[in-house]
C-alpha cells in the first residue's frame, strides 16, 4: 500500500494516540451520559498541536501537510467515542479552514489562531431546519446596513453549537440570487441578537453537542466578513471536501477498531463449545470485511494524495477530478461504516444490543456518515453531474 508517513508523521501519531487512549478515553463513557465533553480538551489539543497541525505557521499553525489531519483522525477513535473525535474535527477541519484560505491578518488573530490553540471554540453554520443537503435553500439573510450586516434566521444539527466562542456562519447576501448569494461570516456569539435555541438529543455521537442556533437582528460589522460578498457557495464547496475526506479517513480507522474489539470478545466468548471466533462463518465475514476495509482505504490515500498535492503543495483549488474522487469516498465509506458496524453487533449478539457494550455506540454513531457533510444521495446527485448525466 502507498505509504506516504514520514518519521515526523508518526511522532505526531503518537501524539494524538497517547492524548486519545490517557486523557480521552478514561473519560468518554461519562461523556456520553452527560451529552457534552468538557472545554479543557479543547485547550489540551490546542496545547500538544493536535488542532493546527497542517495550518500555515503564520496562522498559529504547524505548518505541516494534510497526512498530519489524516494522523489525527486515524488515533481520534481510540478515545472511543466519535462524539468527541467529531467535535475535535469540526474545530480543526470543517469550522477553520475557510478562515485560514481566506481570512484577513485581523480575522486570523481574533479567530483562526485562538481557535487553533484551543482558546476558543469554533462552530460551522450552514445547515438550516428547511435546507441540509441543499445549502443554496438556506433562508437566513444577511442585510448592509452601513458598515455592519444585519442577521436573520436560523441554523440547525450544529456541531459545538451550544458552547462555541464563535461561529463560521454562511447566510444570503443577495436572496434572489440563489447559490451564487451567499456569503461567510465570523460571528462571536455574544453578539447581541445570538441565541442558542436549543440543544439536540441524538441518537448516536452523544458526547457531542448540537445545537439550533437563532439570529435575530444580530448586528455585526462588516470586517467579519469572510471573503468576497457572495462567493460564499464557491467557498462552501471546497471547505466541505475536506469535511467530507476527514470524515471519511476516520471512519475507516473507526471501522479496523470495530473488528479488533469485536475479535478480541470472540476470542472470550464461547458458544456450543468453542470461542465463537472459531467459527467459520465469522471468520469469512471478518475476512471480507477487512479485505474490503483495506482497499477502501487504499482508495482514500490516493484521493488524500490528490487533495495534499493541489491544496498544500500547489495550493491550488481542488479539481473537479478530486471532488469527485471525494465524493466517492465519502459513499463508499458510509456504506461499509454501516455494514462493518451490523456485522459487529450481530457478532456480539444480545450483549451487542446492551449500552455497557461499545459496539452498541459505534453501531449508533457510524450512521450519521451517510447524513453529515452531505448525503449519500447528494454525492451521487453531484457525481452524476460532474459525469454529465
Amino acid at each position: 500500500m502507498f505509504q506516504p508517513f514520514t518519521e515526523e508523521h508518526e511522532q505526531f501519531r503518537k501524539t494524538v494516540r497517547a492524548f486519545a487512549e490517557k486523557e480521552l478515553a478514561p473519560n468518554t463513557d461519562e461523556w456520553e451520559e452527560t451529552g457534552c465533553f468538557p472545554g479543557w480538551v479543547f485547550k489540551r489539543a490546542g496545547e500538544l498541536g493536535i488542532l493546527g497541525a497542517h495550518f500555515p505557521e503564520e496562522h498559529g499553525g504547524g505548518g505541516q501537510d494534510y497526512w498530519f489531519s489524516v494522523a489525527k483522525a486515524e488515533e481520534l477513535p481510540r478515545s472511543r467515542s466519535a462524539g468527541v473525535g467529531m467535535g475535535l474535527l469540526v474545530q480543526s477541519d470543517m469550522a477553520t479552514p475557510v478562515i485560514s484560505d481566506l481570512g484577513s491578518p485581523e480575522q486570523i488573530e481574533e479567530f483562526l489562531k485562538p481557535a487553533l490553540a484551543g482558546d476558543k471554540i469554533a462552530a460551522l453554520g450552514v445547515s438550516e431546519p428547511a435546507a441540509g443537503s441543499d445549502v443554496a435553500g438556506i433562508k437566513t439573510v444577511a442585510r448592509k446596513d452601513g458598515g455592519d450586516y444585519v442577521i436573520n434566521g436560523s441554523k440547525t444539527f450544529i456541531t459545538n453549537g451550544t458552547r462555541a466562542d464563535f461561529v463560521t456562519l454562511l447566510a444570503k447576501t443577495n436572496p434572489d440570487a440563489g447559490a451564487h448569494g451567499c456569503s461567510f461570516f465570523l460571528v462571536p456569539t455574544k453578539t447581541k441578537g445570538f441565541q442558542v435555541a436549543k440543544a439536540l438529543k441524538k441518537i448516536g455521537n452523544k458526547a457531542s453537542d448540537t445545537a439550533e442556533l437563532f439570529f435575530e437582528d444580530m448586528r455585526i460589522p462588516a470586517r467579519y466578513r469572510l471573503g468576497e460578498e457572495n462567493m460564499g457557495f464557491m467557498y462552501l464547496m471546497q471547505n466541505f471536501q475536506t469535511e467530507r475526506l476527514i470524515a471519511a479517513v476516520s471512519a475507516i480507522s473507526g471501522g479496523f477498531h470495530m473488528i479488533e474489539e469485536a475479535m478480541a470478545y470472540g476470542r472470550e466468548r464461547t458458544a456450543f463449545g468453542k470461542p465463537i471466533i472459531k467459527r467459520e462463518v465469522w471468520q469469512h465475514k471478518f475476512v471480507d470485511l477487512l479485505t474490503r476495509l483495506e482497499s477502501a482505504k487504499a482508495y482514500v490515500y490516493l484521493t488524500v494524495d490528490r487533495y495534499n498535492e493541489e491544496r498544500y503543495i500547489k495550493k491550488q483549488p481542488l479539481s473537479m477530478e478530486t471532488v469527485k474522487h471525494i465524493s466517492m469516498c465519502k459513499i463508499l465509506i458510509g456504506d461499509l461504516a454501516s455494514d462493518v458496524a451490523d456485522n459487529c453487533l450481530q457478532f456480539h449478539g444480545g450483549w451487542g444490543y446492551i449500552e455497557d457494550f461499545r459496539i452498541a455506540r459505534a453501531w449508533r454513531d457510524q450512521r450519521l456518515l451517510r447524513i453529515g457533510g452531505g448525503t449519500t444521495e447528494t454525492m451521487k446527485y453531484y457525481i452524476a453531474k460532474l459525469l454529465g448525466m
